[in-house]
C-alpha cells in the first residue's frame, strides 16, 4: 500500500516574480512577463521576445563567489529551493537529510557557460578554458549542488526528458515517499537558456512565436492565431513529504500528489503523435496511479505551448481519454503569462496547479481571443476563476515524445 504524499513547500524563480507571493498574485491577475530580450543583440533574430528574470541577483541568495562558479541555471535550482525550504517552515535534521531525496533537472543545462567557453576555446586555445566548465554545464548539476549547499544524502538524480522533465522530477520524487524509500524530496526544475545560440536553434526549428509587437500578447495557447511557443527562464522547486512527517511537524499542506503517469509517443523527434495516443496514455496512467475515475477531474493545467500542434494535439488526447467529461473540464495555460520554461515548465506550472487548488481560483489563459473549430474546449479565457478543485491534473510534453502527467489532490483527513 503506498504512502501519502503531500506538497508543504514552493520557491519560484519567474518572468512575473520571485517568490510565491508575487508570482501568484500576477499569474491570478493575468499579468504577463513576456518582453523584448534585453540580455543580448536580437536583430538578426526572426524572435525577438522572450521572459526573462530581469529583477534576479543570485548574491541575494548565494554567497558571491560561489554564485561566480555557478551557471544561470544552477544558481535559479539553489534560489528556488532557499525560498521552498523557508516556505514550508522545515529545518531538516541530519536524520531527515539522509531520508530525503533530491530530484531537480533541466531541459538543457548550463548553455550561457558553454557558449562562452566555446567563444574562450576559439579565440585564446585549450589552456584558456575554465576548469569549471564541465560541472558548471551539466544538467545533474542542479541536483548536486543543492545536495552540496543544504546537506541533502538522499537519492539524487536528475532525469532528462526535455520540457517535460521536471514534472517526471516531481513523479518520481513522489514515487520514492509513497514506497517508503525516503520521508521527503526535494524535486523540480530550473532553465536558462535564453542564449544567442539558444534562440538561435528554436528559430531555425521555428518553434518560436514570431509576433514580437507586442511582447505581452504573443503567447496565445488555443487560439486561432497561435504561432509558435515564447522562451523563458526561472526555476521551481516543491518540497515534498509523507504525510506522517508533514503532520507530526504541523505543517502547511497545499495539497496531495496521487497520481503519475509516464508514456512516450514513439513518432518523432520534436512533433507529437497526431493521433494523440502518447499524451493520451500519460494521462490515462496518471488517473490510474490515482484510482479515481476520468469524471473526477475538475480541471487541467494544460501544456498549452501556444503552438499549432501542440495545442490541437493535447485538446484531441482530452477528448479522446475524456469523452464528454471533456467539455465540463477547466483548462488552462500558464504558458500564456509567463512564457515556456522548457525543462523547468512542468515545475513551476506544478506550483501554479497547486496554489490553485489551495486558493480555489484557476488563472486564465490570456491572450485567447479566436477560437479555433480544432481547439473547442473550455480555457478559462482572459479571466481568473473562482472553482473548488477536489483533483487537477498536470501534463508536460517533450521533444522524443516524452511525456508526463501528474494528479493533484486537495488535502483532506479523510482516507483515500
Amino acid at each position: 500500500m503506498k504512502r501519502r504524499v503531500v506538497v508543504t513547500g514552493v520557491g519560484v524563480i519567474s518572468p512575473i516574480g520571485i517568490g510565491k507571493e508575487k508570482f501568484w498574485e500576477n499569474l491570478k491577475n493575468g499579468k504577463s512577463g513576456i518582453s523584448y530580450i534585453e540580455k543580448f543583440p536580437t536583430d538578426d533574430y526572426p524572435t525577438k521576445i522572450a521572459g526573462e528574470v530581469k529583477d534576479f541577483n543570485p548574491e541575494d541568495f548565494i554567497d558571491k563567489r560561489e554564485a561566480r562558479r555557478l551557471d544561470r541555471f544552477c544558481q535559479f535550482s539553489l534560489a528556488a529551493t532557499l525560498l521552498a525550504l523557508k516556505d514550508s517552515g522545515w529545518e531538516p535534521t541530519e536524520e531527515e537529510k539522509e531520508n530525503t531525496a533530491v530530484i531537480v533537472t533541466s531541459g538543457i543545462g548550463g548553455l550561457e557557460t558553454l557558449e562562452a567557453q566555446f567563444r574562450v576555446l576559439f579565440e585564446k586555445g585549450p589552456k584558456k578554458v575554465s576548469p569549471f566548465v564541465v560541472p558548471m554545464m551539466i544538467i545533474n548539476m542542479a541536483s548536486g549542488n543543492i545536495a552540496i549547499q543544504f546537506g541533502f544524502k538522499g537519492p539524487n538524480f536528475a532525469p532528462v526528458t526535455a520540457c517535460a522533465a521536471s514534472s517526471h522530477a516531481i513523479g518520481y520524487g513522489y514515487k520514492l515517499i509513497a514506497q517508503g524509500e525516503v520521508e521527503c524530496a526535494i524535486v523540480g526544475g530550473a532553465e536558462a537558456s535564453i542564449t544567442p545560440m539558444g534562440l538561435a536553434g528554436f528559430c531555425a526549428i521555428q518553434a518560436l512565436s514570431t509576433q514580437n509587437d507586442p511582447p505581452e500578447k504573443a503567447s496565445k495557447p488555443f487560439d486561432a492565431r497561435r504561432d509558435g511557443f515564447v522562451m523563458s527562464e526561472g526555476a521551481g522547486i516543491l518540497i515534498l513529504e509523507s504525510l506522517e512527517h508533514a503532520l507530526k511537524r504541523s505543517a502547511r499542506i497545499y495539497a496531495e500528489i496521487v497520481g503519475f503517469g509516464a508514456s512516450d509517443d514513439g513518432y518523432h523527434i520534436t512533433a507529437p503523435d497526431p493521433e494523440g495516443f502518447g499524451a493520451m496514455l500519460s494521462m490515462k496512467r496518471a488517473i490510474l496511479d490515482a484510482g479515481i475515475s476520468y469524471d473526477m477531474i475538475d480541471y487541467i493545467n494544460a501544456h498549452g505551448t501556444s503552438t499549432k500542434l501542440n495545442d490541437k494535439i493535447e485538446t484531441l488526447a482530452i477528448k479522446k481519454l475524456f469523452g464528454e467529461h471533456a467539455y465540463k473540464l477547466a483548462i488552462s495555460s500558464n504558458k500564456s503569462i509567463f512564457g515556456h520554461l522548457l525543462g523547468a515548465a512542468g515545475a513551476v506550472e506544478c506550483i501554479a496547479t497547486v496554489l490553485s487548488i489551495y486558493e480555489g481560483i484557476i488563472p486564465p489563459t490570456i491572450n485567447y481571443e479566436e477560437r479555433d473549430p480544432e481547439c473547442d474546449l473550455d480555457y478559462v479565457p482572459n479571466k481568473a476563476r473562482i472553482k473548488e478543485i477536489k483533483y487537477a491534473l498536470k501534463n508536460s510534453f517533450g521533444f522524443g515524445g516524452q511525456n508526463a502527467s501528474l494528479v493533484f489532490k486537495k488535502y483532506s483527513n479523510e482516507k483515500l
